[in-house]
């Protein structure tokens, strides 16, 4: 049965008002066009609906029924509508991203703090798995969305879109300042405590590949788990740590670090989005993704 869901609101007004008049001027048209909507309604239905007086109408014994059911029917419309227009305008939501540590600290964190300012009322979640792991929770929609770095072996059915250009580079504390005017070959660095990521890291596996690439072999004496104990393991001079150097730009500045002049040069990097190519993005998540794109636009 495919009946006018119009009808159903005028049946739903004339049996709360009982009476045509009084629904025809809720539901602002014409009292003909509500007594032509109860005749078309009941005879869709096959049944009378109300019981028509000089002072009013009342429902007939189906018809009460049928208002018992639909008001609540109509309450579950109500609602979703409701809930579908303040997703639409930012007035409830979920954000779900999945970004590993490094990246929301020395990234994400401006981003998260001006869509906040924006928009109070969207939750998000922050997933800091293995980028592997990411990718599964993403295709099983447990996340919208992945912050990574690239290049990266990201599978075909993952749509990837570059943010930022990065570039890792050697620094070292004034422990080793003479060697800033220094031009040093990156196999000459095995001759200095060397401190690195954790082969599984996406900044090791980048180094890694560079190096196979070249003929150049990197030998560590110290692989740390968190990018953060490499850059404070080399400000207070434990060794030559490889950073990235949009993330230091602080102790660059404040020469707590300075930048080694290596040969050859590292390639540059990116920060890059992916998620799913089948993936229904909701209001919210498209909304912060284009801020990442245009932070510009985020920070006005």
């Amino acid at each position: 049965m495919n009946i006018n869901l119009e009808l159903y609101k005028v049946f739903l007004s004339v049996a709360k008002n009982g009476n045509i008049t009084k629904a025809a001027n809720e539901l602002m048209i014409s009292q003909p066009g509500v007594s032509k909507s109860i005749k078309n309604l009941e005879e869709q239905l096959n049944c009378s609906l109300f019981v028509r007086t000089k002072s009013g109408v009342y429902l007939t014994e189906e018809g009460k029924l049928f208002y018992s059911k639909l008001s609540d029917a109509m309450e579950l419309i109500d609602n979703a509508e409701k809930s579908l227009m303040e997703m639409i305008n930012m007035e409830c939501g979920y954000i779900n991203i999945g970004i590993s540590n490094t990246l929301t600290r020395n990234f994400l964190l401006e981003y998260l703090e001006g869509f906040h300012k924006l928009y109070p009322k969207i939750k998000i979640k922050i997933y800091t798995n293995p980028t592997s792991e990411l990718l599964i929770k993403a295709r099983n929609g447990v996340i919208d969305f992945i912050i990574l770095n690239l290049p990266y072996d990201i599978p075909n059915d993952f749509n990837t879109k570059k943010l930022k250009t990065i570039q890792d580079c050697f620094v070292a504390n004034s422990n080793y300042s003479y060697l800033k005017d220094k031009v040093i070959s990156l196999n000459e660095l095995n001759n200095y405590p060397l401190i690195l990521m954790s082969k599984g890291s996406n900044t090791r596996y980048f180094l890694d590949e560079f190096c196979l690439s070249n003929n150049i072999k990197l030998v560590p004496e110290m692989e740390l788990a968190s990018y953060s104990l490499v850059t404070h393991f080399t400000k207070i001079g434990l060794g030559i740590g490889l950073v990235t150097k949009d993330f230091i730009k602080e102790e660059l500045k404040k020469g707590e670090l300075f930048e080694l002049n290596t040969v050859p040069k590292l390639n540059k990097r990116y920060i890059g989005i992916t998620y799913p190519k089948n993936k229904a993005l909701s209001c919210s998540t498209k909304i912060f993704m284009q801020l990442l794109d245009n932070k510009k636009e985020l920070l006005k």
